[in-house]
């Protein structure tokens, strides 16, 4: 077992922390270049832009996101509207501070950036939408326009 986390790159590694900033690489630590070297910098922040969770469910009236992000406040999160279309989530969790003398016996929480985009379809009315967090959730709602079906007649000739 004493394994384990040295394979999974030491202290802030986890898989499915959403503010996680480690790629795990299967060949770190050996003498050979590793698969990630050819990524830049910013790659290693990929996991926690994947990682972050967000559900998405439309309803007839509206579009909704709801994201689980405890321990943040809403100053530390943005909604923002890109391209007309695209509804974007993002935030960042800040590291503790570490002291000189502090003993840490284990260390679980994660600090990090997440970013998530979705592309809404032509219905949604991104001029309204409206975002509210409690108790660490963030929920998102995007307005639908309701389209009544274009009925034309068409003239039968002959």
């Amino acid at each position: 077992m004493a394994l384990i986390p040295s394979i999974l790159g030491g202290r802030r590694s986890n898989a499915f922390d959403p503010f996680s900033l480690h790629i795990w690489d299967p060949f770190e630590g050996f003498p050979f270049s590793s698969t990630l070297s050819i990524l830049p910098s910013s790659a290693s922040e990929v996991s926690s832009f994947v990682n972050t969770e967000i559900d998405w469910k439309e309803i007839p009236e509206a579009h909704v996101f709801k994201a689980d992000l405890p321990g943040l406040k809403k100053e530390e999160v943005k909604v923002e509207v890109e391209d007309g279309r695209v509804l974007q989530i993002s935030g960042e969790r800040s590291r503790e501070q570490e002291e000189k003398n502090d003993k840490w016996h284990r260390v679980e929480r994660s600090s990090g950036k997440f970013l998530r985009r979705f592309r809404l379809s032509e219905n949604a009315k991104m001029d309204q939408v409206k975002a509210s967090m409690e108790n660490g959730v963030l929920t998102v709602t995007v307005p639908k326009e309701e389209k009544k079906p274009e009925v034309k007649a068409i003239e039968i000739s002959g």
